[in-house]
């Protein structure tokens, strides 16, 4: 079978796609045929080696966290999936951008019914971080005053979506090429940040900010005083720490596997409540291409990579 890997760390021309042995399902897991992956900016980190210090990986390494397929082979002691079922799930192991990946049953839930199962390989690293986001550390609660920060890429368009499905005024930061996508999702008042600094924009402060883009110091402090005494950061990029005297918290947060996380938010895919907005698919091979074009700035929205 196919499957893009690294064998060293670098920029992107280090990825290569090697026809590799289908793998075995072992204990507990199930294989699945890969409908498709979509690409997570931070797999170009990855990539580059830069998280070898927070998510060490063996090389060679098979990249692809993100996975919608169709199961065809079942391990020893699996229960609850059968050869057929459409699944979707998160494998911190990698291993998805290929034509099939065993993966633990533990790690995966039924594909939504409402949509083509591809676009499903969109949800599971985007969705469970902004679901947590959103609902964990965020707290979202009717009326509070939201600004996501960045609301533009694939993490942003689900934090909108359920930041407005709780009862929200969500304002949103896009530049000019997601402005109208933002809008769609819910945002009450986007923001284009590429004509003038968000403070300028933004009418009063915010109870809450959800940063979702890597920010300099000067830029990360610069989003404090956005923020009302008593209201509160949730990070998922840089951190920020606002001065002991400025009366606003702040979190970074790491999103973790959470099945029953994803299965909410499928249900909210199938009740036409969350939408997943897909921006492209490309084949296997453009992998390398996709992970110059989001180190680049020209990616919008999930990127899905078909084998």
């Amino acid at each position: 079978m196919k499957a893009a890997r690294i064998h060293e760390f670098g920029d992107a021309s280090v990825i290569r796609y090697d026809e590799v042995p289908c793998p075995r399902p072992g204990l507990g897991e199930v294989l699945i045929r890969v409908a498709a992956n979509s690409f997570n900016p931070t797999e170009a980190a990855l990539r580059g080696g830069l998280l070898q210090g927070f998510l060490p990986v063996d090389l060679p390494y098979t990249l692809g966290w993100d996975v919608a397929g169709t199961v065809v082979e079942i391990g020893p002691a699996v229960e609850g999936f059968a050869v057929g079922d459409r699944v979707v799930g998160r494998l911190d192991g990698g291993g998805a951008a290929a034509e099939y990946v065993r993966a633990p049953a533990a790690v995966l839930t039924a594909a939504p019914q409402s949509i083509p199962l591809a676009h499903a390989a969109a949800l599971p690293v985007a969705g469970l971080t902004a679901w947590q986001a959103v609902f964990e550390h965020g707290k979202i609660t009717p009326g509070l005053r939201v600004l996501v920060n960045g609301a533009g890429g694939g993490v942003g368009g689900f934090v909108t979506q359920l930041a407005k499905y709780t009862g929200a005024e969500v304002i949103a930061t896009a530049g000019p090429r997601s402005t109208e996508a933002v809008l769609r999702q819910g945002a009450d008042q986007v923001i284009d940040y590429t004509v003038r600094p968000v403070g300028a924009a933004l009418d009063g402060p915010v109870d809450l900010l959800l940063n979702l883009v890597p920010l300099s110091p000067r830029d990360a402090a610069a989003l404090v005083p956005l923020v009302r005494q008593g209201g509160r950061i949730v990070s998922i990029a840089t951190p920020v720490q606002p001065p002991a005297d400025a009366g606003v918290s702040a979190m970074h947060m790491v999103a973790r596997i959470d099945v029953a996380d994803l299965g909410a938010l499928v249900d909210l895919v199938d009740a036409g409540t969350v939408s997943v907005d897909v921006s492209s698919s490309r084949p296997l091979t453009d992998l390398s291409d996709v992970h110059r074009l989001s180190q680049a700035g020209l990616v919008r929205g999930k990127v899905l990579i078909v084998p």
